[in-house]
């Protein structure tokens, strides 16, 4: 076996994505471009991952030579994929900073038309929790912080553009001053 292969790496995570009851993509983030390179291989792994997964209690699987943890919530499937020497501790840990996260962000309500309608939301917790598949964050608390989320504020979608460039120029500028 080669050697270089069970070197620790900051690279852990190689995909993540959530999948609707019916196995059809919600949202996916790939970081290893070489791993399925095309759409049509993605959603096919997508489709083999749903398969094995859908019906089974288990939190873990293994398909393609890849570690697979998932959980589920009413109508929808969340799946985090390492390689198959990956720490599924580890990976385990980033799929429960995802999803509690993402159930403070909903209100609690993890289904699939909260989650459509809060997109935004979703897509700035993942890039907050893992970074070209590195693992920024585990921490449910310190991803909300980070997303600049309060349950008392608006939610993310009845923000205009202005109001979220100006959020943005105020937090540059407070970080430049410290």
């Amino acid at each position: 076996m080669d050697s270089t292969s069970l070197e620790p790496s900051l690279y852990t995570v190689k995909a993540i994505f959530i999948l609707d009851n019916d196995g059809n993509r919600l949202l996916s983030k790939y970081y290893d471009p070489e791993l399925y390179p095309s759409m049509k291989e993605q959603k096919n792994f997508e489709r083999n991952v749903f398969n094995k997964t859908h019906k089974a209690d288990n939190e873990i699987a293994f398909l393609e030579g890849m570690t697979i943890v998932y959980k589920s919530s009413i109508d929808l499937f969340f799946y985090v994929v390492g390689s198959a020497q990956e720490n599924e501790l580890m990976l385990m840990s980033v799929l429960n900073c995802m999803f509690e996260s993402l159930s403070h962000i909903l209100r609690k309500n993890v289904e699939r038309r909260c989650l459509l309608d809060n997109m935004e939301g979703v897509f700035l917790v993942v890039d907050e929790i893992i970074d070209g598949g590195v693992i920024l964050e585990s921490d449910p608390q310190q991803v909300l912080q980070k997303v600049n989320y309060r349950a008392d504020e608006n939610p993310l979608t009845e923000q205009s553009v202005a109001q979220v460039l100006q959020s943005a120029k105020e937090q540059i500028k407070w970080s430049i001053l410290k």
